[in-house]
């Protein structure tokens, strides 16, 4: 069975406050080291300077109007959260870097003074200088800016906070300014159309000889009312035309990836839109918070970006839905004044065939210079009133201070390095003179247990991932355990039966699995083996075995059967097993110890070895009277688990009983342990079978010589034998 892990004793304050006191200079010089190697890091960290410009920014309202009502500004958290980005946007951070030359400087810094792409300037702005932070529950932003060079620094914050401000102006004006722009542009083509309009009518004046007509008459005949009306409804027809023609060229005109900045403007009045923009800023907010918290693989992050992405896509085509929306508008009212148009026409020429043909050509070129007029007079107008509109003030961002160079570097935090300095350089003395004085108790290598415990080392049993109980005898991992039956049998005399009683100094060591696979590894050898679970305390052989507990070693202690009838013959591995018996609160006393020394003298009659099981000699009894029976004694010791002081006092304890001990057995070494422990260890390695095949235990031991079971030569009943 493979040990259970160690215990650890509990340790009282004076015990630790000794051990501080015994390892005070370990203490110290890990103390000083993390202390002077904080001290020496920070030291020659760069210094960074720190820079903050404060702005306030207050989400701007549609259009401005005169003689309306202007609403209060008031907190959105998801503006404030656009605004983030927006500062630290290429739009903004470029001009930045061009303005203050930022590619050369980094150059100087990082690149042996040649200038960086603006590309990598921005991400090392982004990543490394550039930090924006807003106060709770308020409109405020403060724009932090690190740098090495204290003026770079201030100058970056102004800069960017200046930057800022003149695209929040020139995005709350850019609407208005591309309308009086189309608006001039209308009005420059319509006074060139009066003019022309102007010129035909006093060219038809002339040809026709009406010099003293008077062109504000006008006639009472029923067509010519209702070329006047067909006339109006064409000028109102082309004036919406006009509207819808400049929106729809406006609306085109913005890039895609700027239009939802135009929803909850007068632009965009759709309010399945609005909503759907409300729903992808609290989304980007959900994700802001997520990538502050978990990782990229995370599926809370993973479902956040795949749901702002959906709403986005969303958005944007609802955008583009709008657009077309405003292109088919403006092409059904161009497609009503062309209709229009030509039902005028049609009206006139039918006009023109009536009586009053000759009048008729000139009538109709003075109502149109009339319209036409009127239609300039509107567009004046209409280009005053937005012009008036224009210069009202706009008052979207304020910027509250200007960043002043600082005169004390911000990092590195020398207060805040030495504190950590100071807790983990304590923490780390105390711990390692904790771990150097308790786990370097143990004996260190075959030599330290030797002259220690004045005792040969009978084998080394390499640590195994593997329960060692599931290697076969002829395997290579069974190596160790030939070797140590091997130097058993050396230091035992030749021929006599044998009784050896194998026992830890605590429990826990590996004992019961090293026994069971040292008498599969001397049964193996052609010797015959009986193996007593002699730890009728906490037995385990039954359990390796996959035997019934009963009967056993108490039950013919108690005399309720013949120990020929408990035993259980040429189990796995070719030898026998006695198991411990009956349980109850039977222990292995004095009062057993005559009818002990019969039954091993029964098994010596029978078989070459007797292995016995033995509980922990230290704090159980019956170990002592175990071996006190005994034909010797073989100490275990499990690698790095118990200190030396115990094993010496187990050495004690068999000294004081008189008891020979053949050797030590080391249990459990870890491979790449050093010492003398690798010597063992390698070897076993480097004689393994090469083609990988494991002989059989049985050929190997029946090849050449006849080997005798016990259950072939004891006088035992037939149910027994079979």
């Amino acid at each position: 069975m493979p040990a259970s892990p160690p215990t650890q004793e509990n340790a009282t304050l004076a015990d630790f406050v000794a051990l501080l006191r015994l390892r005070q200079t370990l203490v110290f010089l890990v103390f000083a080291l993390v202390l002077l190697t904080t001290i020496v890091v920070t030291a020659m960290l760069p210094k960074w300077y720190l820079a903050t410009a404060k702005i306030r920014v207050e989400k701007p309202e549609s259009q401005v109007k005169l003689f309306q009502a202007q609403n209060n500004p008031y907190y959105d958290p998801y503006f404030i959260q656009d605004q983030f980005e927006i500062i630290q946007s290429e739009k903004i951070l470029y001009p930045v870097i061009d303005h203050l030359g930022l590619n050369a400087v980094l150059g100087r810094e990082m690149n042996n003074g040649v200038p960086l792409p603006s590309s990598i300037s921005y991400r090392y702005l982004i990543n490394k200088m550039l930090r924006v932070e807003s106060r709770r529950s308020t409109s405020l932003i403060e724009i932090n800016v690190y740098a090495k060079d204290p003026p770079l620094a201030a100058a970056l914050a102004n800069d960017i906070a200046k930057v800022y401000s003149e695209d929040r102006i020139t995005l709350a004006t850019s609407d208005q300014r591309e309308g009086l722009a189309q608006l001039r542009k209308e009005l420059d083509k319509q006074e060139h159309v009066v003019v022309a309009q102007r010129d035909r009518v006093e060219k038809l004046r002339k040809e026709l000889d009406i010099a003293g007509v008077d062109l504000t008459a006008r006639y009472n005949d029923m067509e010519i009312e209702t070329l006047r009306q067909m006339q109006n409804s064409l000028i109102a027809l082309r004036v919406d035309a006009i509207g819808r023609k400049t929106r729809w060229e406006r609306f085109r005109g913005i890039p895609v990836e700027e239009r939802r900045n135009l929803v909850n403007s007068e632009l965009i009045q759709d309010s399945n839109i609005q909503n759907l923009l409300q729903a992808y800023l609290v989304a980007e907010q959900n994700l802001a918070k997520l990538r502050g918290r978990l990782g990229e693989a995370h599926p809370d992050l993973i479902a956040a970006v795949g749901n702002s992405a959906k709403i986005q896509e969303q958005l944007d085509n609802a955008l583009r839905g709008y657009e077309n929306a405003l292109e088919i508008s403006c092409k059904e009212a161009e497609a009503r004044v062309n209709e229009l148009e030509r039902q005028l026409g049609q009206a006139r020429v039918d006009q023109i065939l009536s009586a009053r043909e000759r009048m008729r050509p000139f009538e109709e070129a003075a109502q149109k210079l009339e319209d036409e007029q009127r239609l300039l007079t509107t567009l004046k107008l209409t280009l005053r009133q937005r012009e008036i509109d224009f210069q009202v003030p706009k008052k979207s961002i304020e910027i509250l201070n200007q960043a002043e160079p600082p005169r004390f570097a911000s990092k590195p935090n020398w207060a805040l390095n030495l504190i950590f300095a100071v807790v983990f350089g304590a923490i780390l003395g105390v711990g390692t003179a904790v771990l150097v004085e308790y786990f370097d108790t143990s004996f260190r290598s075959v030599a330290d247990v030797e002259s220690r415990l004045n005792l040969p080392v009978l084998g080394v049993i390499p640590f195994s991932r593997e329960p060692v109980e599931h290697h076969e005898a002829g395997s290579p991992e069974a190596e160790p355990f030939r070797v140590l039956q091997t130097n058993i049998n050396l230091a035992l005399k030749a021929g006599q039966p044998t009784a050896l009683a194998i026992l830890s100094a605590g429990p826990g060591e590996g004992k019961s699995t090293l026994t069971r696979q040292l008498a599969q590894a001397m049964a193996a050898a052609g010797e015959r083996v009986l193996l007593v679970d002699s730890d009728v305390r906490r037995p385990m052989q039954h359990r390796l075995a996959r035997l019934a507990r009963e009967p056993g070693l108490t039950d013919v202690l108690l005399n309720k059967l013949p120990w020929t009838d408990a035993v259980h013959h040429a189990v796995e591995g070719g030898f026998d097993i006695l198991a411990s018996g009956t349980t109850g609160n039977i222990t292995l006393s004095l009062l057993h110890i005559n009818r002990l020394r019969e039954l091993l003298g029964e098994f010596k009659q029978r078989y070459d070895k007797i292995l016995l099981d033995s509980p922990p000699i230290i704090g159980v009894s019956d170990a002592a009277v175990l071996t006190s029976i005994a034909d010797g004694v073989i100490l275990l010791i499990q690698h790095r688990r118990n200190p030396q002081s115990m094993v010496q006092r187990a050495r004690q304890i068999l000294d004081g009983l008189n008891v020979p001990i053949l050797g030590v057995i080391l249990n459990q070494v870890p491979n790449g342990t050093g010492e003398d422990y690798s010597y063992y260890t390698n070897n076993y390695s480097y004689y393994r079978h090469h083609d990988g095949k494991r002989p059989r235990a049985s050929s190997a031991a029946n090849r050449g010589k006849d080997v005798r079971r016990p259950a072939e030569h004891l006088d035992l009943p037939e149910k027994n034998k079979s």
